[in-house]
This record gives C-alpha cells, structure tokens and sequence, in this order.
C-alpha cells in the first residue's frame, strides 16, 4: 500500500479563528501547548499553525491536525479533556472572554474523481 492509500482514512480538524490582536499572545499560547501534547499521541500525523499575513479573509489563525483516522481523534478527546482540566483551562471560556470567533470541524480527503 502506498503512502497516499494509508492517508485515505486520515481525520482533518481544523480550527479557524477570528483573533483580536490583544487576545494574539494568550491565543497561540493555549494553541502551542495544547499541540505539544496532541504531537505525543496516537495516531497522530502532523499539524500546522498558521497565521494570516495578508488577504481578506476573516480568520486570522487557522489550525490543522491531521489524525491516522476518526478512532485517533475519537481516543485523543478525553486526553486533552482532562489535561485541560488539570490546569484549569476552559478554551470555550478563554475564547469567550477574549472576543474570539472559533470554527472548528473535522474534515475528510475528497475522494479522487
């Protein structure tokens, strides 16, 4: 099997957000750390964190996981969950209280014609 047929089952979450320049810091902060620790597990491909230096687009920061498959991302969630927890780190209260607009999806390969 070639490398493109192994990441025909991969798991894209995407996360797109509309960061105000005094939230930027704080934002990649939680962003930086929460990828750190997706890096170390399972299934695990890679990731990107981008920023947006020119264009009209309305996201700012985007950022990209690319998991081996679903059953990857569906054993990651409660890992993160309760490393969150045992900092006391809310991201839908973070995001919240600093005026940030989220998107967040998980996406799949379109299928070659």
């Amino acid at each position: 099997m070639n490398n493109k047929d192994q990441r025909a089952g991969s798991v894209f979450r995407v996360d797109k957000f509309v960061v105000p320049a005094e939230a930027r810091d704080e934002i990649l902060g939680k962003v930086r750390m929460t990828h750190e620790l997706l890096r170390q597990q399972d299934g695990f491909v890679q990731d990107f964190l981008l920023e947006q230096f020119s264009g009209p687009g309305e996201f700012n920061i985007v950022t990209m996981v690319e998991w081996e498959s679903q059953a990857a991302v569906d054993n990651v969630v409660p890992i993160v969950k309760a490393a969150h927890e045992s900092i006391a780190f809310s991201p839908q209260a973070t995001i919240a209280r600093l005026g940030v607009k989220a998107d967040i999806a998980h996406y799949q390969r379109v299928p070659e014609a």
